[in-house]
């Protein structure tokens, strides 16, 4: 087994990686400040800016198919890419992205929604989570009832990641309550925030926020049906999906900028005369740090190669998301705890991390969930005890 990046790999790589380092981390302490003040780390012009210019060297739609000006990258080169990303706490990511499932577009949709998304032109949100509908997706209750040549939409979606910003929201509703959620009675919409929908922003532990969306009777015309009558809960699946090695692979660069923070103040922190780091219980939280991250490493890789693959990834991508939230909760723990009170205040970002890797247990799939699905796998005899080596 050859575990070695080819050249090609290796350039993308080292490319994002300087970017990130010359471009992006030199605005940290400013984002601290802003964030400090209760204001967005980046506002949406930076974010732009910088995507742009990250375009000239080449980074621009990561996942995006070439017909669209993307680099089509594999998944295992996205997820070291999100790795690099994650090297740093600045709330970027590169353009030329739009929801994977809006390729499923016709072609006056990908005029209006999809190639503008691209270019960074419009942004757009995913919504299928609901005050009772969080883990349960098969529970969800808003409608949408069909009213001539239009369908119109009541109900409420929670926790929507871009809901604040976003101006237009795939949405998944209820079309017809007899066939069941899962049974094709769901279906997606493409709904502008013009047509009457309200976001209202939700307060967390974290920096910015996720929304609630409230649909009183918009009014949705049917040409703006994503994909086809019914098939709002599969695709809401896939795009639950697609998260599932990315935020993983996230965690991987968050885990390994603390733990590189750890070391290094283990070397220069000195009590009763020598450096913490001749201290076996500090010794012993770097050494449990280091397997965690590694195991979770090639935990994510595996996921990663099993989308390149083309066979279903969903047992890999579960134990990949399952292990590295858990890895970088518990490796961000640590090195708050090997830099004592200093690790607690806001001069350092470690109590940020701290905070904003909670929720990689909770969202795209609760370690619950994670587990269910894990379990069910084996039990079933959907896939056998060792993977692809048994």
């Amino acid at each position: 087994m050859d575990f070695s990046l080819g050249d090609e790999e290796k350039a993308i790589r080292d490319t994002a990686r300087a970017f990130i380092r010359n471009e992006v981390m030199p605005l940290e302490q400013e984002v601290l400040r802003r964030e400090r003040d209760h204001q967005p780390g980046l506002d949406r012009s930076e974010l732009r800016e910088l995507q742009l210019k990250a375009k000239k060297f080449g980074f621009w739609g990561l996942s995006t198919p070439e017909e669209y000006g993307g680099m089509n990258l594999s998944a295992v080169m996205q997820s070291l890419i999100w790795t690099e990303l994650g090297h740093t706490f600045v709330p970027f990511r590169f353009g030329g992205e739009a929801d994977n499932i809006l390729y499923y577009a016709n072609e006056e949709q990908k005029r209006e929604y999809l190639i503008p998304t691209i270019e960074g032109e419009r942004i757009s949100c995913f919504a299928i989570t609901e005050p009772g509908a969080g883990s349960d997706a098969a529970n969800i209750k808003l409608s949408a009832r069909r009213d001539g040549d239009d369908w119109v939409l009541n109900g409420e979606k929670t926790f929507i990641t871009n809901g604040n910003d976003a101006d237009f929201a795939i949405v998944v509703a209820v079309t017809d309550r007899e066939k069941g959620v899962r049974g094709g009675g769901t279906t997606a919409f493409l709904v502008d925030r013009a047509m009457g929908w309200r976001s209202e922003f939700i307060r967390t532990m974290g920096e910015g926020g996720p929304a609630s969306l409230i649909f009183d009777n918009v009014r949705v015309p049917a040409r703006n049906i994503l994909g086809e009558i019914g098939q709002g809960f599969q695709l809401g699946m896939q795009w639950i999906g697609k998260g599932r090695y990315t935020i993983p692979s996230h965690a991987i660069g968050i885990a390994e900028r603390a733990l590189q923070m750890a070391l290094e103040h283990a070397r220069t922190r000195e009590t009763f005369g020598k450096p913490i780091g001749t201290n076996q219980a500090i010794q012993w939280m770097i050494a449990d740090s280091e397997v965690e991250l590694e195991a979770a490493r090639w935990l994510v890789l595996k996921a990663a190669w099993t989308v390149d693959q083309g066979t279903d990834p969903r047992h890999a991508s579960s134990m990949a998301k399952l292990y590295g939230a858990g890895m970088v909760n518990r490796v961000v723990d640590r090195v708050l705890q090997i830099h004592g009170g200093m690790g607690y205040t806001r001069e350092l970002p470690i109590e940020r991390w701290y905070r904003q890797v909670r929720l990689y247990r909770i969202f795209e799939g609760t370690d619950e969930m994670q587990r269910l699905i894990i379990s069910r796998d084996l039990l079933r005899g959907y896939t056998k005890i060792g993977g692809h080596l048994a």
